[in-house]
């Protein structure tokens, strides 16, 4: 294939459909409305999943569940990425130097997928047991970054003043 033999792809360079020319383009008189009803006025724009008055899909099926707002969010990196990088300490400027995560400023968890076979020190917010098993069975470290999370204080005092 050479620069002389270069095509366009089918379909490519087709004109936009032309309505409302005559009998013979195919699409003249209704301009491919059908005969009366809602969709052949001008200016009709039904309201998307629209079925003709009948219970819309979505308004038929149940609503389940909820958005926890308070949800933590952790970017999840597994024990054969951080294998594969032949590092010795991985710290949080490291994962997103590397490309493991993407956010800066991120949570970081480390889960126990795959086998380190090499003493690595890892510091991330929260560790798998599986994975803190394995890194420190590796000879390695799991260094976990703001201390262990526990339940926040405020709550536990509304619990107890009852």
């Amino acid at each position: 294939m050479n620069l002389s033999n270069l095509r366009a792809p089918k379909k490519a360079n087709r004109n936009k459909k032309r309505v409302g020319r005559g009998m013979g383009s195919g699409t003249g008189k209704t301009s491919g409305r059908g005969h009366k009803g809602q969709g052949s006025r001008s200016g009709s724009s039904l309201m998307r999943g629209f079925e003709g008055g009948q219970m819309p899909l979505h308004r038929r099926l149940p609503k389940r569940g909820f958005t926890n707002i308070f949800r933590t969010e952790y970017a999840v990196v597994n024990l054969d990425r951080v294998a594969e990088l032949g590092e010795k300490e991985l710290t949080l400027e490291k994962f997103t130097e590397l490309g493991l995560v993407k956010k800066r400023n991120g949570l970081i968890k480390i889960l126990g997928e795959g086998e380190l076979k090499v003493a690595v020190t890892v510091h991330a917010h929260k560790f798998s047991k599986s994975a803190q098993e394995k890194i420190e069975k590796a000879g390695g470290k799991a260094v976990v970054i703001g201390g262990e999370v526990t339940a926040k204080p405020g709550k536990l005092a509304k619990k107890d003043s009852r």
